[in-house]
């Protein structure tokens, strides 16, 4: 069975066209759909149902969708989160997003959408049971393949699923410049890697969270990509 099939899926949306639209996609592709057009009307069913994803869009009549995903994640850890935003939305508003998985900008391209939520669960949705695995290690990171936690000179590091994701890879090549190209394909799962900073964005999240613990760890090679130092 794919990560994603029977998956659960909370649109909350208040542009009726839009969120049917999503719905409509959404089924298709064999997931469950539940929509809502406030926040309101998402906690109530967050509660009841208890969603894998939730789609958001970050501007609601009732509220902001930013805390609104703060709160469905406080009271479920393992809930995935990917925003809908506009395309010309403000830094501020796009480095609010860290905490989620992944955002999307509209207008949106449907395919993309469903690929990224696809994506997002398979990072999320690991097996119901994984076999024990040893550490990866790189410098003073420790990152534990079976708990999914990451830890730096013993101290805790508390990542999203991308941003582990993300690590992963980075550790698993090493002191390798990993091109932008190849970590859009294998972290997020971009068949045809296009403009997108995605990836740029998520690098910035990981670096504020692991340079708090020690000396910069994540290199820059401009125009080329992203490694360990």
């Amino acid at each position: 069975m794919n990560a994603h099939e029977g998956a659960t899926v909370l649109v909350v949306e208040d542009e009726p066209s839009i969120a049917d639209v999503l719905a409509i996609a959404l089924r298709y592709h064999r997931f469950e759909v539940m929509t809502a057009g406030t926040v309101r009307q998402a906690l109530t069913l967050a509660e009841r149902t208890r969603p894998d994803a939730a789609l958001l869009d970050v501007m609601l009549p009732d509220g902001d969708g930013r805390a609104l995903g703060r709160e469905l994640r406080a009271k479920q850890p393992d809930l995935a989160l990917v925003f809908l935003t506009a395309r010309d939305a403000p830094a501020e508003i796009v480095g609010a997003l860290a905490f989620g998985d992944d955002y999307i900008t509209k207008p949106f391209n449907i395919d993309e959408v469903i690929a990224r939520i696809t994506a997002v669960l398979r990072r999320t949705r690991p097996s119901d049971v994984l076999p024990e695995r040893p550490p990866l290690r790189y410098g003073d990171l420790e990152l534990d393949e079976t708990t999914y936690s990451v830890h730096r000179e013993g101290r805790s590091v508390e990542l999203t699923p991308t941003e582990y994701a993300l690590l992963r890879f980075l550790v698993r090549n090493g002191g390798r410049i990993v091109p932008k190209e190849q970590l859009l394909r294998h972290v997020w799962q971009y068949e045809h890697p296009a403009e997108s900073t995605v990836v740029e964005t998520y690098i910035s999240y990981l670096r504020r969270k692991l340079d708090a613990l020690g000396a910069p760890v994540i290199t820059t090679r401009r125009g080329v990509g992203y490694g360990l130092a």
